[in-house]
């Protein structure tokens, strides 16, 4: 038999559902530390060039022995394919085969975008362009590129944004981005890199702020924490850039928890790449092991 409550014990009960439903309701609002996690193909560089792994069969590993879902070329490794149309839908046939999203394409070697040369860094530029056009038929959303220059501190960022400039206009005819990593030289200065950005000023013209490449020339580092906060500003994606492990989990050089900090209080939520380059583990075992570290890192951010 229910005895009926009375209208002081209804109200208590109508209060503490209330506070449980309240509870409830925040635990759900609460916002999720949104990023995901792709991987760089410069992580198994050592396992390409020893002729182990084919660049098409990358997709296909980083689901398969990772579980990653998104994964950035290094063009090196397919640098005669540019504009060969049957390779590139090749490499669309197995990324879509495995459900694996193509994120981006890392391009090097083709020219200083910031030369001191008009002629050369017009080259550079040029030389950029099939780059641009693979990754549109790729379904990327960027190109990453290096800002190469020579000269004093502000010619290099008025070469480097001339040369940026150029090619992010092409690339904004095909939709795509043209993003800059921090990758020695004064590149590897947050706050001249910043500044080419604010020079370049073109919605399509960003940064891949690099958790690691911040040795500017022989023993002069910049503080990776300070050039990554003045880099995520402009950033389009990020590289999770990984060396060694301690009996924690946790990489050896940079706190990954208060460097996600930094990125994600800038409001990034897109990708994260995984680019291993440590000795101590083999290749798969560094991607795995910096996989555990995002996502034990993400749950704790949450």
């Amino acid at each position: 038999m229910t005895t009926p409550l009375s209208r002081r014990s209804f109200l208590a009960a109508s209060v503490a559902a209330a506070a449980a439903g309240s509870s409830a309701s925040a635990a759900w609002l609460k916002p999720a530390a949104k990023f995901e996690i792709s991987l760089a193909e410069w992580s198994l560089h050592k396992t390409i060039f020893a002729r182990k792994l084919d660049n098409l069969d990358f997709a296909l590993t980083a689901k398969k022995e990772f579980g990653i879902e998104a994964i950035e070329y290094v063009n090196q490794f397919f640098k005669d394919k540019a504009e060969d149309q049957a390779y590139l839908a090749e490499l669309n046939k197995r990324a879509a085969d495995n459900g694996v999203k193509q994120v981006l394409i890392m391009v090097d070697g083709e020219g200083n975008l910031g030369d001191p040369n008009l002629k050369k860094r017009t080259q550079a530029v040029e030389n950029h362009y099939k780059w641009v056009e693979a990754a549109k038929t790729l379904g990327c959303h960027s190109i990453r590129v290096n800002a190469g220059s020579a000269g004093t501190y502000e010619e290099q960022q008025y070469r480097a944004a001339d040369g940026l400039r150029a090619l992010a206009e092409f690339a904004a005819e095909h939709g795509l981005n043209v993003i800059v990593e921090n990758h020695g030289g004064l590149s590897s200065n947050g706050e001249w890199l910043a500044g080419v950005m604010k020079k370049v000023d073109l919605k399509n013209c960003g940064t891949l702020p690099d958790f690691g490449n911040f040795r500017i020339k022989d023993n002069e580092f910049y503080d990776r924490y300070k050039g990554v906060t003045e880099l995520m500003p402009f950033a389009k994606a990020v590289s999770a850039k990984s060396h060694d492990f301690g009996a924690d989990g946790n990489e050896t050089k940079t706190d990954y928890k208060k460097m996600m900090k930094i990125v994600l209080d800038a409001g990034y939520s897109g990708y994260v790449g995984i680019e291993y380059e440590g000795s101590m583990l083999d290749e798969f075992a560094g991607i795995k092991a910096t996989k555990a570290l995002l996502e034990k890192v993400r749950g704790e951010l949450e």
